[in-house]
């Protein structure tokens, strides 16, 4: 399958200090890849580094018929400022914007794409909620609610299942599964491996470096993730940030 996104000696950091050091290999089309590895890998980093957030301090991200701007992205619930004052319904509007522009008008058309969007996330009725009111399952189906209206090829989220409820989880691990069934490419990054195992077909182990990159069965191992930990205690001064549940 086409190679959308191709990491050529990629190493990105802040302040000149690596987090992610001399990453190459390709997300294809359709690809329902899931992106692990210990406490301070990377994974966030890598993202960042995708969607231009942060520039690369060497090496190259190369996009095959993408834009950035086909890209979806779903930040750590820290990211997202919740006090901001704004309700679910207009903060699931945000989506529209590829379709809308950031100040265009939404007609019933686009009010009834909305609503279709806060159902199928089951918030019907919260529509008026301000978000500083809504518990970590609901801003989280929310953000999928907006996710679904941005239509996008590619989706990326980070940690999108963080802190929230099983029924959340399953609700929204349908979506994604419902987007993969879409051809659309679809990168998380995730601590459960057991979700990762059960869900994704495709892993990336990342330590700062590449562990391993391939068939999930063939990079969550054992060996593989004890080198991950090793790699990410020889990285970081904490060692006991450093964690992968081999469960």
């Amino acid at each position: 399958m086409t190679a959308l996104v191709q990491f050529r000696d990629l190493t990105l950091g802040y302040e000149r200090h690596p987090a992610v050091h001399h990453l190459s290999g390709a997300v294809k089309a359709g690809d329902l890849l899931a992106v692990v590895g210990p406490n301070g890998a990377g994974k966030s980093t890598l993202f960042k580094g995708m969607l231009g957030l942060i520039k690369p301090l060497s090496g190259s991200v190369e996009f095959s018929g993408l834009r950035r701007a086909d890209i979806a992205y779903l930040p750590q619930a820290a990211d997202i400022n919740a006090d901001f004052p704004i309700n679910l319904y207009d903060m699931v509007a945000v989506g529209l914007w590829r379709s809308t522009g950031l100040l265009g008008g939404i007609g019933r058309k686009h009010r009834a794409t909305i609503e279709h969007a806060i159902e199928a996330v089951g918030l019907t009725g919260f529509e008026e909620r301000a978000i500083g009111t809504l518990s970590a399952g609901q801003m989280q189906r929310a953000l999928f609610a907006r996710l679904l209206l941005q239509d996008a090829r590619v989706i990326v989220l980070d940690e999108p299942f963080n802190a929230v409820d099983t029924r959340t989880i399953n609700d929204l691990v349908a979506l994604v599964q419902r987007w993969h069934g879409e051809q659309r490419t679809i990168i998380a990054a995730l601590h459960d491996l057991d979700l990762v195992r059960t869900t994704f077909p495709d892993a990336l182990l990342l330590a700062r470096e590449l562990v391993a990159w391939g068939k999930t069965g063939d990079v969550l191992t054992a060996e593989n993730l004890l080198k991950a930990r090793h790699m990410c205690e020889a990285f970081d001064e904490d060692a006991a940030a450093c964690r992968v549940d081999a469960a």
